[in-house]
């Protein structure tokens, strides 16, 4: 039987209770991928020109530094990577945490939490992040999601 891990990154805590709700209907391990720096509000105002958020997400190659570690990340066959879509695609923490281990060999598969997008290119921008992995194409979840669908889904790795 594979090993399965479940890591996040959650803004709102949106992303955090679907992450949670997932990892228990999978039985998989649950790792929240943290900033070093906490997001404001004000940094996630994807109105504003001049916000965090914005300046992160035009500048591709911007990698936010995290904190904490996976311990013994190479235990896990299938990391389901959960985040909130921003500007269609994932927050570049992710590639920040993609890049932060050796996935070679490993099954990626993205989800996602959104006001309304769906995936976008997120899996074009992750791709280059999952050095030697297999990316599979992610879904975006609504917040009411059952745990009978997570498993359903999370089935098909």
């Amino acid at each position: 039987m594979s090993k399965k891990l479940v890591a996040y990154f959650s803004a709102s805590g949106v992303t955090a209770k679907l992450a949670k709700k997932l990892s228990q209907a999978i039985g998989a391990d649950l790792y929240e991928i943290q900033p070093e720096k906490a997001y404001t509000t004000a940094d996630l105002d994807w109105t504003n020109k001049s916000s965090r958020t914005t300046r992160e997400m035009t500048d591709k190659s911007f990698r936010p530094v995290i904190t904490g570690k996976v311990q013994n990340m190479e235990q896990y066959d299938t990391v389901y990577v959960g985040f909130p879509i921003w500007w269609y695609i994932a927050p570049t923490i992710i590639n920040t945490f993609l890049e932060s281990y050796d996935m070679a060999g490993k099954t990626i598969v993205p989800f996602a939490t959104s006001g309304g997008s769906g995936m976008g290119r997120t899996n074009a921008e992750l791709e280059a992040s999952c050095r030697s992995a297999k990316l599979k194409e992610g879904k975006r979840f609504n917040t009411n999601v059952k745990e009978a669908e997570l498993q359903a889904w999370a089935d098909q790795f």
